[in-house]
C-alpha cells in the first residue's frame, strides 16, 4: 500500500462514504472517471480544483464523488423531453457527448438509430446532472432510474447513502411498479456480519437528505445481492423477484 498514491474508479459510482474511508483509513485519494467503449473510452475525470485544495475534508468529499469535468474535445449536455437541461446541479437528463473520437454510428447498422440523437450527439445512457462549473455527477443509469409520479428518483444517490449506514454492507434500490404512482423505490440490503437493523431504522437514517417522496417504501434483506460477470448489481433478477411488492404487475 506504501506505493499508492490514488486509486481510479471507472466502474460505477463509488459511495462518498468509501471515498472518505480510503482516505482516512490508508492515505488514498479516490478519483472518479467516467467513460464508455463508444467514447474511447474516457469522457470524464474528477480532479479537486484548486479553490477545494484547502475546503474541509467532507467538501472535497462531495466533490470528489462526482465524475468529473470533460476531457479537451469532448461537449457534453444533459437532455429531458427532448430539452437541454440547465447546469444548475439539480436538474437530471440523459447525458450526452460528441467529439472527434465519441462515435457517430454503430458497424453495420445503416439508417436512423436512437442511440444517437438528431443533431449527431451520442446517447449514452447514463442520467446525470451538471454542475454550473461543468462538473458531471452521475445519479442512474436511465434503466434503472425509478419514475414515480411523473418524478425521477435516482437509485444510485440512495444506494451510496445506505452503504453509508454502519450496519450495511451494500444495497441495491430497484424500480417497481406501483398502481398509483407508475413505480416506487424499493431496497434490497445486505447487513454486515453480526448486525441487525429494521426498515424504520433505515429510512430514518435516509430520511434528513431526501424528499420524504424518495424514501423507499419497502426494505428487504438479503444474504446477498446478485451480480453480474463484472460485479456490478444484477438489478434486472431483482425486478423479476419484487415486481408484485406494492401491489403492480
Amino acid at each position: 500500500m506504501s506505493a499508492l498514491r490514488a486509486i481510479a474508479i471507472g466502474g460505477s459510482a463509488a459511495p462518498a462514504s468509501m471515498i472518505a474511508a480510503y482516505q482516512e483509513r490508508h492515505g488514498l485519494r479516490i478519483v472518479h472517471a467516467w467513460g464508455m467503449t463508444e467514447l474511447t473510452p474516457l469522457g470524464t475525470v474528477c480532479v479537486l480544483p484548486a479553490e477545494l485544495e484547502k475546503a474541509p475534508q467532507d467538501e472535497q468529499v462531495r466533490y470528489r464523488a462526482r465524475q468529473g469535468k470533460p476531457l479537451p474535445f469532448i461537449e457534453v449536455r444533459a437532455m429531458a423531453d427532448g430539452v437541454e437541461v440547465p447546469w444548475d446541479g439539480q436538474t437530471m437528463g440523459e447525458l450526452e457527448c460528441r467529439g472527434p473520437w465519441v462515435a457517430r454510428q454503430y458497424f453495420n447498422v445503416d439508417g436512423p438509430d436512437a442511440r444517437f440523437s438528431v443533431d449527431g450527439w451520442f446517447r449514452t445512457g447514463d442520467v446525470v446532472i451538471i454542475h454550473p462549473d461543468g462538473c458531471v455527477e452521475l445519479t442512474d443509469r436511465a434503466k434503472d432510474l425509478v419514475k414515480s409520479g411523473g418524478e425521477w428518483i435516482s437509485s444510485v444517490a440512495l444506494e451510496n447513502a445506505l452503504m453509508a449506514h454502519p450496519k450495511i454492507a451494500e444495497a441495491a434500490v430497484i424500480a417497481v411498479p406501483h398502481p398509483k404512482w407508475d413505480e416506487r423505490p424499493l431496497a434490497v440490503v445486505v447487513l454486515r456480519k453480526d448486525q441487525h437493523a429494521t426498515a424504520d431504522e433505515l429510512r430514518e437514517f435516509l430520511a434528513p437528505n431526501f424528499a420524504k417522496w424518495w424514501l423507499p417504501d419497502t426494505i428487504e434483506f438479503a444474504a446477498e445481492i446478485p451480480r453480474t460477470s463484472v460485479g456490478k448489481f444484477k438489478k434486472s433478477v431483482l425486478r423479476d423477484a419484487f415486481r408484485t411488492a406494492y401491489g403492480g404487475v
